[in-house]
């Protein structure tokens, strides 16, 4: 499996966060993640912009990963985003199922799972 990777960019005139998140992520990975999303986003009004992800060289998650996506997605919820798109590949059934389930179990609520890629 691909090591976990991911960008993050904040285009304040399209009032979009753009990610971009692929292969397999460690806890530790995780952790990184959610320290760099926090120290870049603090500066935005959240309420204005779009979190787009492009996860279409995201692995399936696995069973030890739960727990740090399932931070990950509250922290998305709290952060209070007008919307999240996570755009996967097309044909990704499985997916498509736990992201979106991770997003209900974690009250994100205006999440959208789109195959786009």
């Amino acid at each position: 499996m691909a090591e976990g990777k991911y960008t993050m960019v904040v285009n304040s005139s399209k009032k979009s966060v753009d990610m971009m998140v692929s292969g397999s992520f460690t806890p530790e990975q995780a952790n990184k993640f959610i320290a760099d999303y926090n120290s870049k986003l603090s500066g935005i009004k959240a309420d204005e912009f779009v979190l787009n992800f492009d996860c279409r060289d995201l692995n399936l998650v696995t069973q030890d990963m739960i727990p740090s996506l399932e931070a990950c997605f509250q922290l998305y919820s709290k952060t209070g985003f007008n919307k999240v798109v996570i755009g996967i590949p097309k044909n990704s059934p499985i997916l498509k199922m736990q992201l979106g389930r991770l997003g209900r179990n974690n009250k994100l609520n205006n999440l959208s799972v789109e195959e786009i890629y």
